[in-house]
């Protein structure tokens, strides 16, 4: 039995391992689009214009098409392939994704439609002056990048299906591609644009149009095909009426969830000149750890969590998701610290260029350490969300949603004049370790959960990732100084680039003996799992 215990871990690592290196080198490439964006807008009113833009089609985004993918799709797919070895289960599995296709097609085509007509009333709720240029330029870029949300849903459909047979290569690729894109439209474009942020607008449309046709090859070469059918059947298909109610009350929950990004950017915007692209640049540098740990493990387990508990196997289920998390303190734990130490160095080797002045540098900071603060309770969250979504459970998430939703709101209210930005940031991260707690709490009252030594196993070796962080931080934190002193003067990359690796490697180099001083299990099983993919 243990044999086969280690056997499942080493399966997550090995999984995880791929889309690992994928997510990586999109997050990078995502911080890179960052730093273009810094470059040529800094944090001007032209940088919150295109900001509050780009937000707009991404809410609905991360509303319907991520949210309907994790929570409905795919464990309805995978139902469905369960029986499409004979030919009538083929059939009515390709009816499924027909009729899913045409349906995520055509709703979002007449959403975006009329998005586009009603746009100036959309972002009227961001600025004080409606008259102002930062409005009419977010108006303007808003309808160029409001149909990335068809592009964008399709190509998490296609993510979708290939996740089921879990494929993850192809869409932990297609990020690449669209940062990329976005990043040389802008140098391409800039020149022959009104401003630099229409050409990252039109990089936007483009990069996500390239994500969904990038896919749609490995779904056909897997024996699967998309075509549109009547609107008639897509509504009245019972796995698209399956998935329309699993996710009907998680969008309330993720709408408050998406809300809560609204509502904060609303009071960014208001809070000064800056702190909206001082927060959007925070979150980035976050979201480069978030989506390497958190993202790549939740996308991993998922089909194997719904797997077992379809087979009522609750024992190799509570194993996988104690091991999952665990696998985030291993990673978010340490990098918490050493973020907190390296911040504004970090911040500086990454955006520090044109526009992107000391101000910008300084605004930014303040903001990062709330946020990063956060990160490992905001990682266990998309760990333990699968947890229900596995067992077709969508209303405990939704109430910890709204739960968290007025939390946020309501201490972001409270903390934005004192704090600014900062503010923003401290009640996020206040309101996701709220948001844990009662996920904790609602997966206990399912019985087939040991949440007991779910909790008890996380907690404990967490403990223990904060104590070897401690100890990891102390020669970073006292030789700091005198590093970067000794490299000052020179361009960003060496200046700040040298004492940032330096100063990772020396905390690494603690933090890893430490971990095998003490025979760490999570880390011999990382490199048994490591070890494996290569064999494999």
């Amino acid at each position: 039995m243990q044999e086969k215990k280690e056997k499942k871990a080493h399966s997550i690592v090995a999984k995880g391992l791929s889309l690992s290196v994928l997510t990586l080198f999109s997050r990078i490439l995502g911080l890179i689009r960052e730093s273009t964006k810094a470059k040529f807008l800094g944090t001007s009113a032209l940088s919150d214009a295109f900001g509050i833009a780009f937000q707009v089609p991404n809410f609905f985004r991360r509303l319907f098409a991520e949210n309907s993918v994790s929570v409905a799709f795919i464990p309805t797919f995978k139902t469905y392939l369960e029986k499409a070895d004979s030919p009538e289960g083929k059939k009515e599995t390709q009816d499924f994704v027909n009729a899913t296709f045409t349906l995520v097609t055509f709703l979002t085509v007449i959403f975006v439609s009329l998005g586009m007509i009603f746009t100036p009333l959309i972002i009227r709720i961001f600025f004080k002056e409606t008259d102002s240029l930062a409005f009419s330029e977010a108006v303007v870029l808003t309808r160029i990048m409001f149909p990335y949300l068809v592009v964008i849903s399709i190509a998490a459909l296609f993510q979708g299906i290939l996740n089921a047979l879990k494929i993850f290569s192809p869409s932990g690729f297609t990020p690449i591609l669209f940062n990329a894109i976005v990043v040389a439209a802008t140098y391409i474009l800039a020149p022959y644009t009104k401003n630099p942020a229409r050409a990252m607008a039109i990089g936007v449309i483009t990069g996500g149009t390239v994500q969904a046709a990038f896919q749609l090859p490995f779904v056909l070469k897997n024996d699967w095909h998309v075509a549109f059918t009547t609107i008639k059947k897509a509504f009245t298909n019972p796995g698209t009426r399956t998935v329309l109610k699993l996710i009907g009350p998680t969008i309330i929950g993720m709408s408050a969830y998406q809300l809560n990004d609204l509502v904060s950017s609303q009071l960014a915007t208001h809070a000064g000149e800056g702190v909206y692209s001082s927060i959007q640049y925070s979150l980035r540098l976050q979201e480069l750890i978030l989506g390497i740990c958190a993202v790549t493990i939740g996308t991993v387990i998922l089909p194997d969590l719904t797997g077992f508990a379809k087979r009522n196997e609750w024992e190799k289920f509570n194993d996988m998701l104690s091991q999952s998390i665990k696998i985030m303190a291993l990673i978010a734990i340490p990098i918490t610290f050493y973020s907190l130490i390296m911040g504004e160095n970090l911040i500086a080797l990454v955006f520090q260029s044109g526009k992107f002045n000391g101000d910008s540098i300084k605004m930014t900071m303040e903001v990062f350490r709330y946020h990063i603060a956060g990160l490992f309770f905001i990682a266990v969250n998309r760990i333990i969300a699968p947890a229900f979504y596995a067992q077709q459970d969508t209303k405990s998430p939704t109430i910890a949603g709204l739960i968290n939703f007025a939390i946020n709101i309501a201490l972001a209210v409270i903390l934005v004049h004192p704090m600014k930005g900062a503010g923003i940031a401290l009640a996020l991260s206040i309101a996701s370790t709220v948001n844990m707690i009662l996920l904790f709490a609602f997966l206990k009252k399912t019985p087939t959960i040991d949440v007991g030594s779910v909790v008890r196993q996380s907690a404990l070796y967490a403990l223990k990732m904060v104590v070897f962080s401690i100890l990891a931080s102390v020669p970073v934190y006292l030789l700091k100084d005198k590093i970067v002193s000794a490299f000052s003067g020179y361009n960003r990359f060496i200046s700040q680039g040298v004492p940032v690796a330096l100063t990772a490697i020396m905390f690494a180099f603690v933090g890893v003996g430490l971990l095998f001083l003490t025979r760490d299990p999570m880390t011999k099983r990382f490199i048994k799992g490591k070890k494996n993919q290569e064999e494999a």
